[in-house]
């Protein structure tokens, strides 16, 4: 088992329509102590996990839904095959009936076969569900950084004992267990090669998860994944609590019960015109990363110039009409540089 005793900072009397701004800035991740106790939802799975399935039940739209599928023998981590080759489960298309039914025929057994529904929008397959069960994300904070249209993006994750092994979200996240218990560990985005990312090719959701498997890390074969065990944090919920999850933290989901329900809100703040950052890093491999090193190390001075650096200094000495897109970039100037970068990839 991981060595990590560091536990996420907590933050009690939130309600679900009127979370501190502070969380929303918070560069670290919170714990929201009982933030959606009250929801109904939560009651029904505190009374019993069958009437919190009848209640989904009530709500569900009849959709067939992605299901992930696993043996017994995976013990619920949702990662790959030993020789990395594949995924050690397979997705198909269900009725989310179908699935409860076998949650519930295998409730009892010692090692189930894994059935996870993961991040389905909650108002396609479950609609009216999130009226009485839902967050406010409006007001304060949310008034300075408006949000991305759609957003924030609410999904529901629906299963039996699983891991989600850790990876990083390019949003920010306030994750709610709504039925059962969850564990998260998470480390902040300075630890991702003490992490070991495993490939960018085959991902069981699109981002890179860890090659380590925290329940027994070989420390022989990812011995820097020590050093992430030293800044790690640890946050176990009960039925009712969130956390707040800062964009691009590293986090593993457990849940730890027989029957799990968790609803959770992703948002950025950022202009969805400007595109997606994860485009960039795909263009730099294609483009930067196989460059001899010194010229790679000259594009590095270039980034921290005119991106990781002070956003105002690279057109800080020049007259404000010539800086273009060296300052902020308006919906019509950033629609202007994708137009650009479309036309110079499609050459």
């Amino acid at each position: 088992m991981t060595d990590i005793t560091k536990k996420v900072d907590v933050l009690e009397a939130c309600t679900p329509n009127n979370i501190p701004p502070e969380v929303f800035s918070s560069t670290k991740p919170l714990l929201l102590k009982g933030l959606v106790k009250d929801w109904p939802l939560v009651k029904d799975g505190m009374s019993s996990n069958h009437r919190a399935i009848e209640t989904l039940r009530s709500f569900y739209s009849g959709k067939a839904a992605p299901v992930y599928y696993g043996d017994a023998e995976t013990q619920g981590r949702l990662s790959y095959k030993p020789d990395v080759s594949a995924l050690n489960f397979e997705i198909r298309r269900a009725s989310i009936e179908d699935v409860l039914d076998e949650i519930l025929d295998h409730i009892n057994d010692a090692a189930p076969p894994v059935r996870y529904i993961a991040s389905n929008i909650i108002d396609i397959f479950f609609p009216g569900l999130s009226v009485d069960n839902g967050l406010s994300l409006n007001g304060g904070f949310f008034e300075e950084n408006p949000l991305e249209k759609g957003d924030p993006m609410v999904g529901i994750w629906i299963g039996n004992k699983t891991t989600s092994p850790c990876h990083y979200d390019a949003q920010s996240n306030i994750a709610c267990c709504a039925v059962g218990k969850r564990k998260f560990t998470l480390f902040p985005p300075d630890q991702i090669q003490n992490l070991y990312p495993g490939p960018l090719d085959l991902t069981p959701g699109g981002q890179a998860i860890t090659m380590v498997d925290f329940s027994a890390p070989d420390l022989e074969k990812y011995p820097r994944f020590e050093e992430a065990m030293s800044v790690g944090q640890v946050a176990e919920l009960e039925a009712g609590d969130a956390i707040y999850i800062p964009c691009m933290w590293w986090h593993q989901v457990e849940a730890t019960s027989e029957f799990n329900v968790l609803i959770n809100y992703w948002w950025n703040t950022f202009p969805q015109v400007n595109g997606q950052a994860m485009n960039v890093l795909n263009h730099a491999l294609l483009s930067l990363r196989d460059r001899p090193s010194a010229e790679k190390e000259a594009w590095r001075h270039i980034f921290n110039y005119y991106i990781f650096g002070d956003a105002q200094l690279a057109g800080e000495h020049l007259p404000e009409q010539a800086r273009g897109i060296l300052e902020k970039l308006d919906d019509a100037q950033a629609r202007q540089l994708r137009a650009q970068l479309i036309n110079k990839l499609n050459r």
